[in-house]
C-alpha cells in the first residue's frame, strides 16, 4: 500500500474516532446532542456557561468509560498485532500466554477475597504480569526460549489459570460472589472511573509506546532467525522485549474491564486487508480502529436496551461473522 493511501486510511480512522466520541458523550438515558456535548466541554475547558448536569453527567460518568473504552481498544488491538509477528501466527493473541487468563483469575481471587474494585484491579494486574514471567521461565530450555516452548509453555499455563477460575466460581458464595465473578469474566465497562483509568493507563501507555517504537523490528520477526540476526536484530531480546511490553497491556486492560474478546484478534486482520502487512502501518492502525471498535461496542452495549449488556457479548457477535468475512475476502495471513 502506498503511504498516501495510508494516510488517508489513518485520518480516516482519526475523524471516525473523534465523531463516534463525541456521539458517545451525548448518548445514554441523559441524552444530549452533539452541540450540547461541544457547549459542555467549551464551558467547562473556558469557564464559559454550561448546564452543571450536563457537565457531572459528561465529566463524572461518561468521559472515563469513554476514555477507557479507547485506550483498551487500543491497547488490545496493538498488543494483538504484536503477538501474531512475534509468533509470525495470524491466529495469536493475548491468551496464547495465558496472561487473559492469568489476570482474570488475580481478579476472580480478589472478588473472592472481597477486596474492593481497587483490590481487585491491582491483583489482576500482577497476576496477569506473573503469568507471563512463569510463562517465560518454563519456555527457557537450555539457556533459550523458542517460539514453539513459549506457545506450549503458554498453553499449559491459561489451562492451569482457568482451572483456578473454575475453583474460585466453585468456592464463590451463590448469592453474592458467583454473580459478580461470572459478571466480570463476560467483560464490561460498567465500573469505569477516574480511579481505574489512573491504575491502568501507565502500563498501556508504556506497553504501547515500546511496541510502536519497534514496529518496524516485527517485520524483521517475519523473517528467520538467521536472517535476522544477519540484520543485526537479536531475536531473542526483541521478543522478550515486546512480549514484556504486549503483557503489560493486556494485564492491564483485563484488569479494568475483564476478559474481552476479539479486539486483539479482529481489528489487526481488518487492518491488514485495508492497509497491507507492513507493521510500520498496521500497529498504529491497529490503535485508532482498535480503539474505534470498542468504543461503538460499548456505546451499544449501555444504550440500546433498557438494561446494559456486557460488551464482550456485542464484540463476539459482531467479531465472529466479520472475521469469516475476512478470511473469505482475502488469504489474510500472507
Amino acid at each position: 500500500m502506498n503511504p498516501r493511501a495510508a494516510r488517508l486510511v489513518m485520518a480516516a480512522g482519526a475523524v471516525l474516532l473523534l465523531a463516534a466520541a463525541v456521539t458517545a458523550l451525548g448518548t445514554g438515558a441523559y441524552s444530549l446532542s452533539a452541540e450540547q456535548v461541544l457547549e459542555t466541554l467549551a464551558g467547562a475547558l473556558f469557564g464559559g456557561d454550561a448546564a452543571s448536569q450536563a457537565q457531572s453527567v459528561i465529566f463524572n460518568v461518561r468521559l472515563p468509560r469513554i476514555l477507557t473504552a479507547v485506550v483498551c481498544g487500543a491497547g488490545l488491538a496493538a498488543s494483538g498485532a504484536a503477538f501474531q509477528a512475534i509468533f509470525s501466527n495470524p491466529l495469536a493473541t493475548a491468551d496464547t500466554l495465558g496472561v487473559s487468563t492469568g489476570a482474570a483469575f488475580g481478579a476472580v481471587l480478589g472478588i473472592l477475597l472481597g477486596l474492593g474494585a481497587f483490590g481487585v484491579q491491582t491483583l489482576s494486574l500482577l497476576v496477569g504480569l506473573a503469568s507471563v514471567l512463569l510463562v517465560w521461565r518454563l519456555s527457557i530450555v537450555r539457556g533459550a526460549s523458542s517460539v514453539l516452548m513459549l506457545i506450549l509453555s503458554g498453553l499449559v499455563v491459561a489451562a492451569l489459570f482457568s482451572s483456578l477460575i473454575s475453583l474460585v466460581k466453585f468456592a464463590a458464595d451463590p448469592q453474592d460472589e458467583l454473580p459478580a465473578v461470572t459478571f466480570w469474566l463476560m467483560g464490561s465497562l460498567t465500573g469505569a472511573d477516574w480511579k481505574t483509568l489512573r491504575l491502568g493507563l501507565p502500563f498501556i501507555a508504556a506497553g504501547s509506546l515500546l511496541i510502536w517504537l519497534l514496529r518496524w523490528r516485527l517485520n524483521a520477526l517475519s523473517l528467520s532467525e538467521a536472517e535476522a540476526r544477519s540484520l543485526g536484530i537479536d531475536v531473542t531480546r526483541l521478543r522478550l522485549i515486546l512480549v514484556a511490553a504486549a503483557t503489560a497491556v493486556t494485564a492491564a486492560c483485563v484488569s479494568m474491564c475483564g476478559l474481552i474478546g476479539w479486539v486483539g484478534l479482529l481489528i489487526p486482520h481488518f487492518v491488514r486487508l485495508a492497509c497491507g502487512s507492513d507493521n510500520r502501518i498496521v500497529v498504529p492502525a491497529s490503535f485508532l480502529y482498535g480503539a474505534l471498535f470498542l468504543l461503538l461496542c460499548d456505546t451499544v452495549a449501555r444504550s440500546a436496551a433498557q438494561m446494559e449488556f456486557p460488551v464482550s457479548v456485542l464484540t463476539s457477535l459482531i467479531g465472529a461473522p466479520v472475521f469469516l468475512i475476512l478470511l473469505r475476502r482475502r488469504k489474510t495471513f500472507s
